[in-house]
């Protein structure tokens, strides 16, 4: 069921130099053949790679930048392959709304004796990309640059990050969310302008009726319902008091929320429970299919918050999988932090010595005419990243990241939601809270495994967004 992002699609746009035409006729030939063979190969694992032929006429280029746009591509990776006039590309790179990365690379490796002109003319595009990043800062431009050598230790490291972090920025441009519902009346951290939405991040989102997921749920087939009900049997760890209609409830939830993934193609949502309860047809809501949607790379945010619901999905496309969650009671004598929410987690990061319990929770957080079923993850213990995005001062996007440490705990039998402990690196957690805070961290987050903070702070720079880290060390 878990799902990774795909792999950055990524277009090369190669320069080169007009004149070396005349002077050097075999020099572009002989540079594509390298980029072929040595560059492409050695690119191919880590992104989806699209390369035509180098330019070097202003038209020519417009017109690599325009169909490397129609391909679908991510980000933009410049390469000199010689020196390149800068002005000759601004144009396309003003104009594009791909991130751009400038890589600084070259065939040789090492000036020594046998170093003569023929091998300097061939590699000499350190000082085009330095002419091009010159003057793309002086026009605002933002890009981000890498010099590296496919002969260095970990040659690609560097720039795959580069790569996922613009591929992640790119397809931001291209995100659909979905609101069912609501905004929850009175929460100001999730408050958002749509308008400005759509003019700094490019995200496209719509409303979605309660009605219609009723309507679809109502709808579901019976076959449909009756495996999905036999996947849950043998997925989950059922609690002894849940009923076939409870399944099946939660079963026709879950389909009716696919479908409006699939028809609206969302790449993130958000419902709001109170906007479900106030519907009487509403059966249950859908906890388990929103979290199963988490784990195939939905991003979600609770209560009608279409930031959070876009910050879970960001965080995934930079390093997955990802899940939403929320700070709710603070381990003063264990310095750390529970994570939980209503029935929402991503299963796909559930501790992986037992099975995920699916629970009915005890008491119903709305009206409606069936229970509320959950499945009750914890977190595999181990490195985390806590992310969340938000909106600071002025009205400029913000990430607020941390290090922090998904803790052996849980779950516990009496807990019927996710539920998780995180501890901080190397200070107190009355610290960390308060750092947090005066980031402007919002009371909804998400969280992914491993050390993501320095692909955080690409996308924030490739984004013209804040970054603010939350670190005690």
């Amino acid at each position: 069921m878990e799902a990774q992002p795909p792999k950055p699609r990524v277009g090369i746009l190669a320069l080169t130099l007009e004149l070396y035409d005349t002077l050097v006729p075999q020099l572009r030939a002989g540079r594509e053949t390298w980029l072929r063979d040595a560059l492409l190969p050695a690119l191919e694992p880590i992104a989806d790679v699209r390369f035509h032929q180098a330019v070097y006429r202003r038209e020519d280029i417009d017109a690599a930048v325009a169909e490397l746009e129609r391909d679908g591509a991510d980000a933009l990776l410049v390469i000199c392959l010689t020196y390149s006039p800068s002005q000759l590309a601004l144009p396309a790179l003003s104009r594009t709304r791909l991130p751009i990365v400038v890589w600084n690379t070259q065939e040789l490796y090492s000036v020594d004796e046998t170093f003569d002109g023929s091998k300097m003319t061939a590699n000499h595009g350190v000082h085009g990309t330095q002419d091009l990043c010159n003057v793309l800062l002086r026009s605002g431009v933002r890009f981000d640059y890498v010099t590296s050598h496919l002969n260095d230790a970990g040659a690609l490291d560097g720039l795959e990050d580069v790569l996922v972090a613009a591929a992640a920025a790119g397809r931001l441009r291209r995100a659909r969310l979905g609101l069912l519902g609501y905004p929850f009346p009175g929460m100001g951290d999730l408050g958002l302008d749509t308008t400005h939405l759509a003019a700094t991040l490019g995200c496209h989102w719509r409303m979605l009726a309660v009605e219609d997921f009723n309507q679809r749920a109502a709808s579901a087939g019976g076959e449909e319902v009756a495996d999905l009900v036999a996947e849950y049997r043998q997925t989950y760890d059922l609690a002894g008091d849940l009923t076939e209609k409870d399944l099946e409830d939660t079963a026709r939830a879950e389909l009716a929320l696919r479908r409006m993934v699939a028809e609206y193609k969302l790449d993130a949502l958000s419902y709001q429970f109170l906007a479900l309860g106030e519907d009487e047809r509403t059966e249950t809501i859908p906890f388990v299919g929103i979290s199963r949607l988490m784990a195939e790379g939905i991003g979600f945010g609770g209560e009608g918050d279409l930031i959070g619901a876009t910050g879970t999905w960001l965080l995934g496309q930079v390093q997955s999988p990802a899940t939403f969650s929320e700070i709710f009671t603070i381990d003063f004598a264990g310095n750390a932090l529970l994570m939980s929410h209503m029935g929402e987690c991503n299963p796909a990061m559930a501790r992986k010595d037992r099975k995920i319990s699916l629970v009915a929770r005890p008491t119903p957080i709305a009206r409606i005419r069936g229970r509320q079923l959950a499945l009750a993850v914890s977190l595999q213990p181990g490195p985390a990243t806590l992310c969340a995005l938000t909106l600071g001062p002025g009205g400029r996007w913000r990430l607020v990241a941390s290090r922090v440490e998904v803790a052996d705990f849980g779950p516990l039998p009496s807990m019927a939601v996710p539920h998780f402990k995180v501890n901080v690196f190397s200070g107190d957690v009355r610290e960390w809270l308060t750092a947090y805070a005066k980031a402007g961290g919002p009371h909804h987050n998400a969280l992914c495994f491993g050390d993501a903070t320095a692909r955080l702070r690409l996308v924030a720079r490739l984004l013209d967004a804040d970054f603010c880290e939350v670190s005690l060390r």
